[in-house]
Formats: structure tokens, C-alpha cells, sequence
């Protein structure tokens, strides 16, 4: 009876390079772009440093079309950062629908995912951008 709710996992899908992941994530998941959401992305060139310390990366987040180009950062307390090509997971913050692209998205580049997805589960963290003293959003 123990466990009769638990989602059922499925085994481990890993792929040779963070394209082919990212491939998969664009047609087989739906990376509903929803708050507190994790979307797949894939870092396409670095921008730079932004004015408060937060590193600039244009990337292209998972959908059904190939992907969306936005802009995104780490925070600025991050004392690591993705390299170009890496697999990421953009964490969404805010959603203004009635804002012209790209303004209309608010995340940051929470994490480096492993090439590797686990059906039930997610995709595999290789590294947290996450600072330590940032606090989880709880939820009552």
C-alpha cells in the first residue's frame, strides 16, 4: 500500500551531447512555461556581465518550434556560471502575457542539467547556480 501514489520512473535516458538532449526535450516534453517552472535551455553565446554583477547569456529555451531565443542570467551572488553549449535549466520568476516578447518572461539560469532525463522524474542536475543563501519559495 506504501507507495501506491508514488509517480512510477522509468529508466534513464542519456544522450551523447547536450544538442541531442536538448533535441529530445523540444520534441518529446511539454516545458510548459509555468511559475517556479524548470525549462530546459541551451546556452548559445555569452553576453557579458550585467550592471549589478549577473552574467549575460542569450539562450534558447526548450518548446515545440526548436526553441525560444530569449535572454537570460545567473544571479548576481552566483559565483559559477554555464559555458556556451551547456544544457541549463532556466527557472521561470514571472509571467507578463500582456507584455510585448521578450520582456514578457521573468527566470534566471538556475542549473547545469546533465545530458541524461529520468521519465517521471526530470533531468539530472550536473550543478546549482543557485547561491546558498537564496531561500526556497515555500508554499502553505
Amino acid at each position: 500500500m506504501f507507495g501506491l501514489f508514488r509517480k512510477k520512473t522509468g529508466e534513464p535516458i542519456e544522450f551523447g551531447s547536450a544538442e541531442a538532449a536538448f533535441d529530445y526535450a523540444c520534441r518529446n516534453l511539454e516545458n510548459l512555461i509555468l511559475l517556479e517552472a524548470v525549462i530546459p535551455a541551451l546556452v548559445v553565446e555569452r553576453r557579458g556581465t550585467g550592471t549589478e554583477g549577473e552574467q549575460l547569456f542569450l539562450v534558447r529555451l526548450a518548446n515545440r518550434d526548436g526553441g525560444k531565443v530569449i535572454e537570460a542570467c545567473t544571479l548576481k551572488e552566483s559565483l559559477r556560471h554555464p559555458s556556451v553549449g551547456d544544457l541549463v535549466g532556466f527557472r521561470v520568476v514571472k509571467i507578463e502575457p500582456e507584455l510585448p516578447e521578450p520582456f514578457d518572461l521573468l527566470g534566471f539560469i538556475a542549473f547545469k542539467l546533465q545530458p541524461v532525463y529520468v521519465p517521471g522524474r526530470g533531468w539530472r542536475i550536473a550543478e546549482s547556480f543557485v547561491p546558498d543563501n537564496i531561500k526556497p519559495t515555500l508554499r502553505m
